[in-house]
């Protein structure tokens, strides 16, 4: 899969974990966005659902298993390099979820993972899309 001037979009899946009020960051080991915090998740494989394929990422990336509670929202993310040329695109699938069981640790292309309370977001200059799926990924809790 060529990720860097691709010839289409890719779609990247994503969760917003939750675990005793606080959620589920992780931070970015390779480009795009390479040491820079974020959601978990990454690309949808060839034949696996959505549902399949978060539930993967999360436990690729963090080591925990999750409880998939709905969708949070759909994102477009494009990045054009200096000729203008698209250098990265992905349709990012967002999905708000439970922890269900597991302990935290970076695994596959995270840096780092962490729980965070959501009054200390700020100070990981996140992406204001992530603030914003954060936020409304409350909807689905209790």
């Amino acid at each position: 899969m060529v990720r860097e001037y691709p010839s289409q979009p890719l779609v990247g899946l994503g969760a917003i974990v939750w675990k005793d009020g606080k959620v589920l960051m992780v931070q970015r080991g390779k480009p795009p966005r390479a040491g820079i915090w974020s959601l978990p998740g990454g690309a949808q494989h060839l034949g696996e659902t959505v549902a399949q394929g978060i539930r993967r990422e999360i436990a690729e990336e963090t080591g925990v298993e999750i409880e998939l509670l709905g969708l949070v929202d759909v994102i477009d993310s494009v990045q054009t390099a200096p000729d203008g040329r698209i250098l990265y695109h992905y349709t990012i699938i967002d999905y708000a979820a439970r922890w269900v069981a597991g302990e935290v640790v970076a695994g596959d292309d995270a840096a780092a993972a962490a729980w965070f309370d959501p009054a200390e977001l700020h100070k990981l200059d996140l992406w204001e899309e992530t603030h914003r799926v954060i936020e409304k990924s409350r909807l689905w809790l209790d």
